[in-house]
């Protein structure tokens, strides 16, 4: 693999690693406010605890020399522990045994958070004795040098997204032989949302258009669709919050864009809504991984189609999600499942909120049933 090709796109290695790191580093300031962002800053007691945090990581970043260690030292050593202290009540995962220490993959998930859905897979891969993953960022997240390090030191390859719409299909051409070539030449894993954006109804649809250029990309080669599939190892992931931050923020974005057609995002939307899912209680989460896809498939449908089962049936069903769909159908087919759940409390998040905001946010938590009833009856 020609890594030089891809050096605007993929994550820092070698001596880029140590530049960032320098770079990081003459901006302390800034490290001590993402620390304090995630953790409790109020007291002195805390302050000072968050200095001793800050000086700790420094020293870590002295030592970083690649993305795997970045990864296992500051993300999932520091950040991502303090994240669940602060906001999760369990974190669990399942499915590890589909997979080997050994293999690379492409984990194809679905896509709630911005920046927790690859980070928590990440750590999940941590903690099951597999290897990390890279994985696709889309650039209108990389707003200065400092995040833009930050991101590329963590593992992040540029999705491209601002270009010309001649220049953006080459350049997802070039980004589909990065994934093919890392997995297959390099052994390397690396992670991709099954669609462009989060999903903000609930209904997690990948886009077959995400497989088929994984072919393009190599159909010059004289590679066959099925090759490139079977090659890649496929697995798709179920990742499930009990309560999603941004619920309401979603919702809102999406009501106003079916309303009037579009929906043109502030400047720094994606950062309000970074920092909301990053600090907002998730209540339990759960990381489902599938079975590789291997097989003989016809085209790119098929293969999004086995993705969207796989994660159809694997999605954690909370008891958020079972009420607000017997809520909304007005029956009791779940109420087993949700008996100690306090309704009053997660139907009061909603209060004094439109009604068609509210009507939506309460199907997005609706929706993850309704795909799974619908993939059992396939």
């Amino acid at each position: 693999m020609d890594l030089t090709q891809y050096k605007d796109i993929a994550p820092y290695r070698g001596q880029d690693v140590r530049d960032a790191i320098t770079r990081v580093l003459a901006n302390k300031d800034a490290i001590h406010k993402i620390l304090a962002s995630v953790g409790p800053a109020q007291t002195e007691e805390q302050q000072l605890l968050l200095s001793k945090y800050s000086q700790h990581i420094v020293n870590m970043l002295d030592q970083v020399t690649n993305y795997d260690e970045f990864q296992k030292h500051i993300t999932a050593g520091v950040f991502l522990p303090a994240i669940i202290k602060k906001s999760v009540d369990t974190f669990s995962f399942s499915g590890m045994e589909h997979t080997t220490k050994e293999k690379a993959y492409l984990f194809m998930s679905n896509h709630r958070d911005i920046v927790l859905d690859c980070a928590l897979i990440d750590m999940a891969l941590l903690k099951g004795d597999r290897m990390l993953c890279e994985m696709a960022i889309g650039d209108n997240l990389l707003t200065n040098q400092f995040v833009t390090d930050l991101f590329k030191l963590n593992g992040g390859v540029t999705v491209k997204r601002t270009l010309p719409m001649r220049e953006k299909y080459l350049e997802s051409i070039r980004l589909s032989s990065y994934f093919v070539e890392l997995i297959t030449e390099e052994n390397k894993s690396i992670w991709v949302a099954q669609k462009s954006g989060r999903a903000k109804d609930g209904l997690d649809v990948t886009t077959p258009a995400i497989i088929k250029m994984l072919h393009l990309s190599q159909k010059s080669k004289g590679i066959t669709f099925n090759e490139v599939v079977n090659s890649c190892r496929i697995v798709p992931v179920a990742v499930s919050y009990e309560y999603d931050p941004c619920d309401l923020i979603k919702a809102g974005e999406e009501v106003a864009r079916l309303n009037r057609g579009d929906h043109t995002k502030k400047r720094y939307e994606d950062l309000i809504s970074i920092s909301r899912g990053l600090k907002g209680y998730k209540g339990n989460i759960h990381i489902a991984f599938g079975k590789p896809i291997a097989g003989e498939f016809e085209n790119s449908d098929q293969v999004a189609q086995e993705v969207d089962r796989q994660i159809h049936t694997l999605y954690h069903l909370w008891p958020t999600n079972l009420f607000a769909y017997d809520y909304l159908e007005n029956s009791t087919r779940f109420a087993a499942s949700y008996q100690d759940f306090d309704k009053e409390a997660f139907l009061y998040r909603f209060k004094g909120v439109r009604e068609d905001v509210y009507r939506f946010a309460l199907n997005a938590y609706a929706n993850p049933v309704r795909s799974y009833l619908a993939a059992q009856k396939d």
